[in-house]
């Protein structure tokens, strides 16, 4: 844990009249599950009187510079598929994703039973105990702490009797720290980063739907692109990662590399929900 965590009893005692209780966390997680580098996020959650939000900090950057300038050039795309919200002490989760250029939300039933063990730990002068649970195919550690008046974590762990401050999976796929607080006298406006994304408002689905816009996505990622070549009868030149295609046996080749990416680095946190390409 980070100094900033000393002052983290203190600012909640000292703050009871805030509106928004944001916690920093932060998120390494496995891209692909082989190997053994970790991609690192900061993800927030927000603790409101009456909703619970845990979003990427990219996010909430992009949207403050929008804001100190007026305009929407800045967007960010979640790359971690957890951008969540629920009401304050439920299990139903509102679940928004990108796929593609669309923007959509879903919603899931997320309760979590927890086995609470009396192994603690000390770590500076926060006594944090020991809780395991099995969510999303995976087996899960949770370290809280029972003097902080929240039963909230990073993502869908809720429902411990205090906040986490460490969860990981017992594959360490997934790892959250806390890392930092913050108190707010105010409910931070989230309507254009997490209800929608910069301009995309999100499409309500459900799961069954959801499944088939990804697997449309997998089986042809450059649906748009193809149809300009089909309409230019190949008359066309179109730049993807920096490569010009100027065939559709070129935009063939481009497909099967990125099909390749996509198995490459499908490993949810919610492995059980694993897209099966």
């Amino acid at each position: 844990m980070k100094k900033v965590l000393q002052l983290l009893c203190l600012l909640i005692i000292l703050s009871l009249n805030s509106q928004t209780h944001r916690f920093i966390y932060e998120l390494q997680l496995k891209m692909d599950s082989t190997e053994s580098e970790y991609q690192k996020f900061n993800m927030i959650l927000d603790i409101n009187p009456k909703e619970v939000k845990f979003y990427g900090r990219n996010l909430l950057i992009a949207d403050s510079l929008n804001k100190k300038f007026g305009n929407m050039d800045n967007k960010h795309v979640d790359m971690t598929g957890q951008i969540v919200k629920r009401k304050i002490n439920t299990t139903e989760n509102e679940n928004f994703i990108n796929i593609k250029f669309g923007y959509y939300s879903f919603k899931t039933n997320d309760k979590i039973k927890w086995n609470i063990s009396n192994e603690t730990k000390q770590v500076q002068q926060y006594t944090l105990q020991k809780a395991t649970a099995k969510f999303g195919g995976r087996s899960w550690i949770a370290w809280f702490n029972k003097e902080i008046p929240f039963n909230e974590g990073p993502f869908k762990f809720s429902g411990l009797p205090g906040l986490v401050f460490e969860i990981y999976d017992t594959k360490k796929n997934f790892i959250y720290h806390l890392i930092k607080s913050q108190e707010l006298t105010q409910i931070y406006p989230t309507n254009d980063f997490l209800e929608s994304n910069f301009g995309n408002k999100a499409v309500p689905i459900n799961e069954k739907q959801k499944y088939k816009l990804i697997m449309e996505f997998y089986n042809d990622p450059f649906a748009f692109e193809r149809n300009n070549f089909n309409k230019s009868n190949n008359d066309l030149k179109i730049n993807i990662n920096g490569k010009e295609i100027r065939n559709l046996d070129e935009l063939n080749t481009q497909t099967k590399n990125m099909q390749e990416v996509i198995r490459k680095y499908n490993n949810p946190l919610e492995i059980d929900k694993a897209m099966h390409y």
